[in-house]
């Protein structure tokens, strides 16, 4: 949660950052009321970056909304910033109900093989407020949903240590998603984890069976949730 955001402009040239407020709330109506989860206080510090949030825990898929306002070198007082927000991702092994899946077929491993699609239809049942899609691989992964790119990010999910740390991405999909039936569709690749690696000019180095880890959160419009996994 950086305590600058680029929308304040010092009102004059060589104006010095001397001290800085971040405030948190748990939605934005609390925050225009100082119903704070967490509130800094002036702190007198010039640093404008890497200020970490310092208040309650926060719970997975948790929505924070936030403000900041600094004080120059005369100890003159910025208007706070516009509201802004962040969200928490899945936190813990039991956050996720999904599975890991594979693709259901055999594959030679000593070479490059075809990239499978992993595709399934899910059926939604009324007007969808807010839809979260959160996704990793063993290998990589470009995600659709109802034939739509889900973003334009490539080589997700990166490059790891994939024995020890494995990425994920989250994405809103909630403009892809409709009422009724839905296809959400999974291409799966060999990438760094078991395609050729230049420095050693071996495949499976890091494993030798793709696969996905996918899980669906919906928020219809009447508060019922639904999740949909892999």
């Amino acid at each position: 949660c950086p305590p600058r955001r680029p929308d304040f402009q010092p009102p004059r040239r060589s104006a010095r950052q001397s001290a800085w407020q971040i405030a948190v709330a748990a939605d934005a109506g609390k925050l225009a009321a100082g119903d704070y989860l967490w509130d800094s206080g002036r702190v007198e510090d010039s640093d404008s970056l890497h200020h970490a949030y310092a208040g309650p825990p926060l719970h997975a898929r948790q929505r924070c909304w936030w403000q900041v306002r600094l004080w120059d070198e005369a100890g003159e007082a910025s208007p706070w910033s516009a509201p802004a927000w962040w969200e928490m991702g899945l936190l813990e092994p039991s956050d996720w109900q999904a599975a890991w899946i594979t693709p259901g077929w055999y594959e030679d491993t000593r070479a490059a093989e075809p990239c499978p699609l992993l595709r399934r239809v899910v059926d939604l049942d009324g007007p969808i407020a807010s839809a979260r899609l959160y996704v990793t691989s063993l290998g990589l992964y470009a995600a659709r949903i109802n034939g739509q790119p889900v973003s334009d990010w490539a080589f997700t999910p990166g490059w790891t240590t994939y024995q020890h740390r494995l990425q994920y991405q989250t994405f809103d999909v909630t403009g892809f998603l409709q009422s009724g039936a839905n296809t959400l569709a999974v291409t799966l690749g060999d990438g760094w984890y078991r395609g050729y690696l230049g420095f050693q000019g071996a495949r499976n180095h890091y494993g030798d069976h793709l696969a996905l880890l996918l899980q669906l959160h919906v928020v219809y419009a009447d508060g019922r949730e639904a999740v949909i996994g892999s």
